[in-house]
C-alpha cells in the first residue's frame, strides 16, 4: 500500500493546475486576460514577435494631415465623401476621417450599396454617384488613372511614412487625405524590454506600403519588415517562418489580422481593437496598449520555474516514499505524512507565487 501511495501523479496534476490559475490571476491583475492556458506554455518557445502596423504600433486612432484636392471639388467635400464612405468600418483610418468630419460639423449623406475589399478600399452610392475610397492600389486595381498631383502626395507620404486614402467619384480621382499615425509612446520601452527577455527576432507585418513601413521599422530598431500583404499573405508568412523552425507570437487588432492569428503559435490583441480580433486572440491586453507585454512573458517564465519545482517535489515524495518502504518499511501512515507535508509546501509554494 505504500508502495502504491507512492506514486506523485495526482498531487503533480493538483500543484500544476493551482500554479496555472495562481498566474493566470496574476496576469489579470495586471490587466491581461489570458483565454487559452497554452499561451503561457506557447510563450516560452516565442523567438519572434510580428507586430501589426496600424493600430497596433501606432495609436488606435492616427490624425488626418492634408486633404488634397485635384478637381472642382473642396477640402470639405471630398472629407465629406470619404467620411460618408467609412461611416460604418471601425480601421484606424476610417476612425480618424471620422473624427475629422465630427470635428468640423459635417453632416454625412445616407450611402447605398457599402462593398468593403478588406485591405484595398470601399465602394458606395451617395445620390446616384459610385465613391470610391482607398489606397492606390485599391484604385490601380479598379483601373482607375492615378493623376500626377496624387502620385507626387503618396511620394510625399512614403518618404513621411504617412498613408494616403485616396477619393474618386464616378471613377474619376477627386483628391487624397493625408493620414498621419502616431506611434504609441510606450511601444520603445516595450521593444527595449522584450529584446532584455531574450526575443531574438522582432518584425512589422503591413498591409501598407514599403516606405512607411520601413521607416516606422527604422525608427523602432526592429529587424526586419513585411509590406503591402493581404490578409491571407500574412498568414502565408507565417507559415513559411514556422516551417524554418521559428515558433511565431503575432500582435494585431484588426479584420485582416484574424487569419494571421489564427495561424500563429501566440496571438495577442488589445481591448478596443476589432470584434473579431479579440475574439480570435488568445491573450487580450486589457489597458489598450502594449505596456505589459513584456510583463506576458516574464508570466510565463515564471510559471515555468514553479512547475519545475513542483515536478521536483512531487517526484522527491514518490522517490522517498517508495525507498522508504521497500529499505526501511516505512508504514501508510508514515508515507501519508510525507504527502500531506509535501502537498502542503507544494500549496503555499502556488499560492505565494509573485513577480517583482
Amino acid at each position: 500500500m505504500t508502495i502504491l501511495y507512492s506514486s506523485p501523479g495526482s498531487d503533480i496534476k493538483v500543484l500544476a493546475s493551482l500554479q496555472t490559475l495562481k498566474h493566470l490571476t496574476l496576469a489579470y491583475h495586471k490587466g491581461i486576460l489570458v483565454k487559452d492556458g497554452r499561451a503561457l506554455e506557447n510563450l516560452l518557445k516565442v523567438d519572434t514577435i510580428l507586430f501589426d502596423k496600424t493600430g497596433t504600433l501606432t495609436s488606435i486612432q492616427p490624425e488626418v494631415g492634408q486633404i488634397i484636392p485635384c478637381d472642382d471639388l473642396q477640402e470639405k467635400e471630398i472629407l465629406t465623401y470619404a467620411a460618408a464612405a467609412e461611416r460604418k468600418l471601425t480601421h484606424p483610418i476610417a476612425l480618424a476621417i471620422l473624427a475629422k468630419a465630427e470635428k468640423l460639423n459635417i453632416s454625412l449623406p445616407n450611402i447605398d450599396n457599402a462593398n468593403y475589399q478588406l485591405s484595398y478600399g470601399i465602394t458606395v452610392d451617395i445620390d446616384n454617384k459610385t465613391i470610391k475610397v482607398g489606397s492606390t492600389r485599391f484604385m490601380t486595381t479598379e483601373g482607375i488613372n492615378i493623376p500626377d498631383q496624387i502620385q507626387q502626395a503618396q511620394i510625399y507620404c512614403d518618404i513621411e511614412g504617412y498613408s494616403l486614402v485616396i477619393i474618386s467619384i464616378d471613377n474619376v480621382i477627386k483628391g487624397a487625405i493625408e493620414i498621419q499615425p502616431q506611434i504609441r509612446p510606450e511601444i520603445y520601452q516595450v521593444i527595449q524590454e522584450l529584446r532584455q527577455s531574450g526575443i531574438k527576432h522582432m518584425a512589422i507585418i503591413s498591409g501598407d506600403r514599403e516606405q512607411p513601413t520601413k521607416r516606422l521599422a527604422t525608427m523602432l530598431g526592429m529587424d526586419d519588415y513585411f509590406y503591402d500583404l493581404l490578409p491571407q499573405d500574412k498568414a502565408n508568412l507565417i507559415e513559411q517562418m514556422q516551417n524554418e523552425g521559428k515558433t511565431i507570437c503575432f500582435v494585431g487588432d484588426g479584420i485582416n489580422d484574424a487569419i494571421a492569428m489564427k495561424k500563429s503559435d501566440v496571438s495577442i490583441s488589445m481591448l478596443g481593437a476589432t470584434s473579431i480580433a479579440t475574439d480570435t486572440a488568445q491573450v487580450i491586453l486589457m489597458d489598450g496598449g502594449l505596456s505589459h507585454l513584456p510583463y506576458l512573458f516574464d508570466i510565463s517564465k515564471q510559471l515555468d520555474i514553479k512547475m519545475k519545482q513542483s515536478l521536483l517535489l512531487c517526484s522527491g515524495y514518490g522517490i522517498t516514499n517508495f525507498c522508504g518502504a521497500v529499505f526501511f518499511h516505512f508504514t501508510i501512515l508514515f508515507s501519508f505524512m510525507i504527502g500531506s507535508i509535501e502537498y502542503g509546501i507544494g500549496v503555499f509554494n502556488a499560492e505565494n507565487s509573485e513577480l517583482q
